[in-house]
C-alpha cells in the first residue's frame, strides 16, 4: 500500500472478476491455439488495480468462487494495494473463466464459462454498503445487470451510492455472448443509463448501442442525458471525444506496438476516475479535463504494449514518459 492512498479520496468498483485465458499466440482461433496463459481479468477490477498502481485509493466489491483461482484474485488485489475487505466468496460456484483469442490485429473474441459463476451469485445481503458509502466514486459496468441476485445488488449498491452523494461512473463493457441476445444486452444496459454521472463508451458501443455511426456527434448525443456531467468515446489508437453540458471536443491517442487490447479501456478509466477523485471540478473546467484524458488516453496505449490487462497496467511515471516523448 502507498500511503498516498489512505489519503486521496476512494473510489470503489463493483461487479466481476475473472480468470482471462489467453492464447500463447497471437492471430489464432481458440480452436487452433495449443496454449493458453492464465490473465486475472474483469472490467471493474482491473479499473480497481489501474487506481492503486497510479497510487490511488480503490476498493473492489464483488464475488469469486472458494476455489484456487478465487483466492488467487482477492491476493492479487490485495498485492496490487486494493482494498478487498468487500470481496466475498461462494462455496458452492466456481469463479468465471473467459478464453480470449487475440486476432492477428490485437482485437478479441470471448467464451466464457460461467454456468453460474460466483460473481453471478453476489446478494445484496452480502454487500458491503458502508464501503460504498464511503466513496468519493462508485464505478460498474453492466455485466452484473445480467442475471439475479447480482443484478439487484447491483441495483442496491448504485441506490446506496446514489443517497451518500457519491459519484456514479459506468462503463458498459459490452461483451454479447453473456446476454441472452443482442436486443436484451442493449435493454439491459440501457435501463440503468440516467443514473450515471459519468459514462465511457467505446466507439464500437456506441455503434451498437445507437445503430449509428460513431464517428458522427450526433449520434454520440443520442445517448447523452441530462443528468451526466461528461461522456466519453473512446476511439482505440485515434483517442478519445468528450462531451459534457458546456463543451465537446477531441484528445489525440498515442502510437504504440500493440500486442493486446484487453484492458485498454480499464487503464483508461481507472486513469481518468483517480483524476476525478482528486478534483470533481475537472467535469467544468475544459482545461483540466482535457489534461485528464492527455493522461488517462497515455495509461490506455501502454497497458496494450503487453498481454493481459493487470499486468500491464502503467504506473505513473510511464505514463508521463510516454506524454514527454510524444511532445
Amino acid at each position: 500500500m502507498n500511503n498516498n492512498s489512505a489519503k486521496s479520496p476512494m473510489i470503489v468498483s463493483f461487479g466481476e472478476m475473472l480468470i482471462d485465458f489467453v492464447p500463447d499466440v497471437a492471430g489464432v482461433s481458440l480452436a487452433e491455439s495449443y496454449a493458453f496463459i492464465k490473465a486475472p481479468g474483469g472490467a471493474p477490477a482491473n479499473v480497481a488495480c489501474a487506481i492503486a498502481k497510479l497510487g490511488g485509493n480503490a476498493a473492489f466489491i464483488g464475488k469469486v468462487g472458494d476455489d484456487e483461482f478465487g483466492h488467487m484474485l482477492a491476493n492479487l488485489l490485495k498485492k496490487s494495494g486494493v482494498n478487498s475487505d468487500g470481496i466475498c466468496f461462494d462455496k458452492d460456484a466456481r469463479t468465471a473463466l473467459a478464453f480470449v483469442t487475440l486476432k492477428a490485429d490485437g482485437q478479441r473474441e470471448f467464451m466464457f464459462y460461467r454456468s453460474p459463476s460466483a460473481d453471478m451469485l453476489l446478494k445484496e445481503s452480502e454487500l458491503k454498503l458502508d464501503l460504498i458509502k464511503q466513496a468519493k466514486i462508485f464505478h460498474y459496468g453492466s455485466i452484473s445487470l445480467i442475471s439475479e441476485p447480482c443484478k439487484s445488488a447491483h441495483m442496491a449498491a448504485m441506490k446506496a451510492a446514489k443517497q451518500a452523494g457519491v459519484l456514479l461512473s459506468y462503463d458498459p463493457n459490452v461483451r454479447l455472448p453473456l446476454w441472452p441476445s443482442p436486443e436484451a444486452a442493449r435493454d439491459g444496459i440501457k435501463s440503468i443509463w440516467d443514473q450515471a454521472d459519468f459514462v465511457k463508451v467505446s466507439d464500437d458501443e456506441v455503434e451498437f448501442l445507437t445503430k449509428g455511426d460513431p464517428k458522427k456527434d450526433d449520434v454520440v448525443m443520442s445517448l447523452w442525458n441530462d443528468n451526466f456531467k461528461l461522456l466519453i468515446v473512446t476511439d482505440g489508437p485515434e483517442g478519445c471525444r468528450y462531451f459534457s453540458k458546456k463543451f465537446k471536443g477531441k484528445v489525440n491517442g498515442y502510437k504504440v506496438k500493440t500486442i493486446d487490447t484487453t484492458g485498454a479501456g480499464d487503464a483508461f478509466v481507472g486513469a481518468f476516475l483517480q483524476a476525478v477523485a482528486k478534483d470533481p471540478n475537472l467535469f467544468n473546467d475544459e482545461n483540466k479535463l482535457k489534461e485528464a484524458l492527455v493522461f488517462a488516453n497515455a495509461c490506455g496505449a501502454i497497458s496494450t504494449t503487453q498481454k493481459g490487462a493487470i499486468p500491464s497496467l502503467p504506473d505513473k511515471a510511464q505514463a508521463e514518459n510516454l506524454i514527454k516523448e510524444a511532445k
